[in-house]
Order: structure tokens, then sequence, then C-alpha cells
């Protein structure tokens, strides 16, 4: 009885697979005819008596539905592979559906896919730059200065280049904010609670601290071992705070705070150099005038100027966060507070 099934089954599978299997011709010219100029190529190597592969006369439709879309504008805003309007109308995404066309406020196309209109804004350049949370308990002065120690090495390696010294605080301090959110989203998943949007707060500073990597890439681009640091010194960081933030979050974040307000003073020497015109004061990078919402003669100063109040946001941000934790309260306890918006 089971042999008779199995016979019954394997001559289902042929009668359904079969046209597919030992006529390639017909069966990649039908997809032709459904896939559109995907599936072209594979019609004219089946005219041509030439042997289709088994996987494509299995799944023609199927792999000219998969053809990416390509990209409009990348991180550095440049469209390398510039396809003709009708290859684009007739590539679809994976999912069969084609992207909307984004346009910025002006109407002109969107140049980025690494962040969209709506996720720009105007920082707050008036928050206070020199607040200063003077360490109180034992965590905090350990914290303190542990980040006045690693401050040590890294004046000594970059010296009075900030283009590069931003490019490298960058890697690091988009860091902190992803292993947060992370090990508090999946503490979220595990009790079945809400996060008082901290989640989300934290993930957008990750994000944040990314976008200013990107724009300083465009500034300085970095030599062959400060790449190699840069690999070295996340690994470091990123298992170092990762554990940190196991152990004790409130101490996580208060390093954190601390290495936030060492950024400002950075950028604030890097602005002393710009304005003593030591540092060429160079046109803004296109990404950070879209991002930023800077005016179009914007220069390199201004980009400082944002970045900076968007470090010292950071810092308010971390060190309330490590005030939550030692007045005996979760972080769900207190909302998060707002983003960049």
């Amino acid at each position: 009885m089971m042999m008779v099934s199995s016979r019954m089954a394997g001559s289902t599978l042929l009668r359904h697979l079969g046209p597919r299997l030992f006529s390639g011709a017909s069966a990649v010219r039908g997809a032709a005819a459904a896939g559109g100029p995907a599936c072209s190529s594979l019609l004219s190597r089946a005219t041509a008596s030439e042997p289709v592969p088994l996987h494509q006369r299995l799944f023609p439709v199927r792999m000219a539905g998969t053809t990416a879309t390509p990209a409009v504008g990348g991180d550095r805003g440049q469209d390398e592979a510039k396809p003709s309007a009708a290859a684009k109308d007739a590539t679809a995404s994976y999912w069969g559906v084609q992207p909307s066309k984004i346009t910025n406020v002006d109407g002109t196309p969107w140049r980025w896919s690494c962040f969209m209109p709506w996720e720009t804004y105007k920082a707050d350049v008036s928050i206070d730059l020199k607040k200063h949370h003077v360490p109180a308990t034992l965590l905090d002065k350990i914290a303190y200065w542990m980040v006045k120690a690693l401050r040590v090495p890294t004046d000594i390696f970059f010296q009075r280049r900030y283009g590069c010294r931003a490019m490298m605080l960058e890697t690091v301090a988009a860091v902190p904010g992803m292993v947060g959110g992370m090990l508090l989203h999946l503490r979220s998943l595990r009790r079945f609670e809400q996060s008082g949007g901290w989640i989300r707060a934290l993930l957008e500073e990750a994000e944040n601290e990314r976008m200013h990597l990107m724009t300083f890439m465009e500034v300085a681009q970095p030599r062959w071992y400060e790449r190699a640091i840069v690999l070295a010194v996340q690994g470091v960081f990123f298992n170092a705070y990762f554990l940190g933030y196991l152990v004790s979050p409130k101490f996580a974040h208060r390093v954190t705070g601390y290495l936030e307000e060492e950024a400002i003073h950075s950028y604030t020497e890097y602005l002393r150099d710009l304005e003593a015109g030591k540092i060429d004061n160079v046109p803004a990078p296109s990404i950070a005038i879209d991002y930023w919402r800077l005016p179009a003669d914007a220069t390199l100063k201004d980009v400082v100027v944002v970045v900076r109040a968007d470090e010292a946001h950071h810092r308010d941000v971390n060190h309330f966060a490590s005030d939550i934790h030692y007045q005996g309260l979760e972080l769900k306890d207190s909302p998060a507070p707002l983003g960049y918006h």
C-alpha cells in the first residue's frame, strides 16, 4: 500500500514539474512573458538551444522578481550606476512593489538612502554646553576618571587633527546607545513590559552618532592604520560596555555621560582652530546640510556647532538615565526625553 501511494505521489510530482524540467525553452519563454525584460537573457539562451540550469528552469519568475532595485543615492548621495528610466520601471523590488519616489520639501529628488526627509531636524544650539555632573558616589568617580584616562592616549595620537579625531570618536560614541537599546529591547521581551520609550531614545542616539560619522567621513578620509585602530577599539569597547551594562546600567550610562562631556570639549577645541584659521573652514558636506537642515552655504564650522549640540543632548540623556537608576527606579518608570526632531 505504501509503495502504491509513493508511486502515485511520484507520478503527480513528475506531472507538475516535468514541463519545467524537460522543456526548458517553452518554460523559459513563458517566464519571459511573465517576468518581462528581467528574463530576456534566459529566453535568448533557450532559443539558442543552450542548456538552461535546473534552478533557472524551476524558478525563472521568482528570479526575475528578486532583482534588486537600484538605490537612488548612497550614504554620500552618489549614484554610481545610473540605469535608464525604462530599466528602473521594469525592475521590481524583492516583494514586487515599486519603491515610492521620495522628494525633498522643495520638490527635488531625495538623494539619500541612509535617512529620510522626515528624520531630519534643526539642532538646538542654545543647549547649555558647560553643564557638568559632579561625581558624588564611588561609581561616579570611577566612571569620571576612567573617561579622563581614556582621553590621554587619544590626545597623544591625534593631537590637533580634529577631523580624524572626530571620526574616531563617533565610531565609539555610536556603540552605547545601540548596546543599551538592544538590552532594553530584550528585557522588554522577556518581562512582557513597556520600556517607557527608552528603547527608541537610545537607538535614536546611536543612529544620530552614526550620522555624525557619515558626515566626518566626508571631511577626513581615514588612513589604513586608523581603520585598523577603529576595528580594535570598537571590538574592545563594545564587549566591555556590553558586560558593564549587564552588571550596572547606571554605571554604563554615567560613563557615556562623561564621554559626551569630553566630546563637547573636543568639538569646542575644533571650533577654536576653525575660527583661528588653523583649519580650513570648507563648505559643509551635502549630507550634513540635508540632515540638519542647514542653509545651502553652510560651512564646516556650522556642522561642528550642530554636532556639539547633539553631544550635549546625549550627555543630558545619559546622566538622566543614570540618575533614574540611582533613585532605585527602572528606565520604564520615567519617560524618555524627547528626540532630536
